[in-house]
């Protein structure tokens, strides 16, 4: 019985040490990294840090739909799909900057990728993606390739440490083989 007691003490001192750290849940920082910022999702109406994607390959595009490229919203699904079990997300952040091309209400973008396109990956609420007043996170990638977003769907594939590792241009779809190759080859690492 002593031995019951003495095991239930230990167990019991073991919980108090475990809920006096990190939350479960807890996103880690990941300071330096274009992930080391918050957004707000777009059907919610608390922001999120991005930290949460740290240890993912994520691909950040800028999206609008009303634009030429707004159909490679099905192919980011279609990735997104193919590659999340391996760790890879999809952070859409759409923009009304180049010619306009998106709803000014946040449940209305929603509504309009979820019924036409099935998206079902994060997407955050409009945004600026260039210029002197752009969210951090397009700050950072600026930062980091030298390229800031020249159209709607541009694209950038972070690697799993946080680290930019490309960067596509608009006109790239989503089903292009050197983007699939380097999202896989980044999984693989």
């Amino acid at each position: 019985m002593k031995q019951i007691h003495h095991l239930v003490w230990r167990l019991m001192l073991s919980g108090v040490a475990l809920a006096s750290g990190p939350a479960i849940g807890a996103e880690a920082p990941c300071p330096g990294t274009p992930l080391d910022s918050t957004l707000q999702p777009l059907t919610t109406d608390a922001p999120v840090s991005l930290c949460r994607h740290l240890g993912e390959v994520v691909l950040v595009v800028n999206t609008a739909s009303q634009c030429g490229f707004t159909s490679q919203y099905e192919g980011l699904e279609t990735l997104y799909q193919r590659f999340r079990k391996r760790g890879f997300t999809v952070i859409g952040v759409p923009s009304d900057q180049f010619g306009g091309q998106e709803y000014a209400d946040d449940e209305k973008i929603a509504a309009f990728c979820k019924l036409n396109f099935g998206v079902s990956f994060p997407m955050y609420t409009r945004s600026r993606v260039t210029g002197d007043d752009a969210i951090a996170l397009y700050r950072a990638l600026l930062a980091a390739t030298g390229q800031a977003p020249q159209w709607n769907f541009h694209k950038y594939l972070i690697g799993r440490d946080g680290r930019v590792l490309g960067e596509w241009p608009s006109r790239i779809s989503p089903h292009d083989a050197q983007l699939v190759s380097a999202i896989d080859a980044a999984l693989d690492d």
